[in-house]
């Protein structure tokens, strides 16, 4: 069962994240004083994205289990919404897309009620099989494997992958309440990426995929997964029950596939020839420029845990 109330070491630990944003606002605010070039200015708008974000996500978790699914639900929403509006799609995959989209609240409503076995095979089997089907209805052969390759991915990164976030909130504990181990992922989820991004403007020389994201580096990559390593030793005695080991082993686990995550979309974003996937977010680019790297950390995460803590 949910547990309804967050507890104070969840609530420390919100705070501390944005005693960080406290501090990152301040020396924002320095290295702008004199910045006539504008060097900063990128910077600048991934902070105040930052408050806007993370202020959003704590109502969100914070205020009832019910409440969170309808926030990871919309978010995968978004994300598709996005992802639909960047990939090239023929004009008969229309009419299949509403049935895109009306996977996503059944596929939450297993979330909501612990449905784990019609959870895990709705979207990878069900939707799988019977998505097609409808682009088989429409009678257009040409293109077929092409726009079910891209649906159904789909799918699976923005809603199948999302998921699994949510669907953390079902193992609760009278400490950290139901949202404990979200807060867990997310912390170190997104703090990898930011200390990524520091680690590599601090010391990158030596670039991993030159080709597919040339602004990632060994030296980022390292630094990165150290410093989240470490911050998963620190934080897991309030948010987790995992033994210190276990802490930095998934430490460990989200920094690296939050790499791949990050530079599999990289790769997306070269083979369709932009940028970003969008610009809702200043600073960062679109709903999926910042899930990219949750799309295989959550279901990673959420079985490690599952298999060595609740299940096996």
């Amino acid at each position: 069962m949910f547990s309804l109330i967050p507890s104070n070491p969840v609530h420390l630990s919100i705070a501390g994240v944005f005693g960080v944003l406290i501090i990152a606002s301040a020396i924002v605010y320095f290295l702008r004083r004199n910045d006539t070039e504008n060097h900063y200015g990128e910077l600048g708008a991934r902070v105040k994205s930052w408050w806007f974000m993370i202020a959003i996500f704590s109502l969100a978790i914070l205020t009832s289990p019910v409440v969170s699914v309808i926030f990871f639900a919309f978010l995968s929403f978004l994300a598709l919404k996005e992802y639909f509006s960047i990939v090239p799609l023929r004009k008969a995959d229309r009419r299949a897309l509403f049935w895109a989209y009306l996977a996503i609240p059944v596929q939450y409503y297993f979330v909501a009620n612990g449905l784990y076995g019609l959870f895990i095979v709705f979207i990878p089997v069900w939707v799988f099989f019977l998505l097609p089907f409808r682009l088989i209805i429409a009678g257009q052969t040409e293109g077929f494997l092409d726009s079910t390759a891209k649906i159904s991915w789909g799918l699976m990164i923005t809603v199948f992958a999302v998921s699994h976030a949510a669907m953390l909130m079902q193992y609760s504990n009278a400490l950290q309440g139901h949202v404990g181990l979200i807060m867990f992922l997310a912390v170190l989820n997104q703090g990898n990426d930011v200390a990524q991004y520091v680690w590599g403007k601090l010391f990158g020389k030596h670039k991993i995929v030159p080709k597919v994201s040339p602004k990632k580096t060994w030296e980022g990559f390292i630094g990165g997964a150290l410093t989240t390593i470490a911050v998963a030793g620190l934080i897991a005695p309030l948010l987790t029950p995992f033994s210190l080991p276990f802490a930095l082993f998934m430490g460990a686990v989200i920094a690296v596939t939050g790499f791949i995550g990050d530079v599999t979309f990289s790769a997306l974003k070269r083979d369709l020839q932009i940028k970003d996937s969008g610009n809702l977010i200043p600073g960062h680019g679109g709903i999926l420029d910042r899930i990219d790297s949750l799309s295989l950390t959550a279901p990673l995460f959420f079985h490690c845990v599952r298999y060595f803590y609740y299940v096996g």
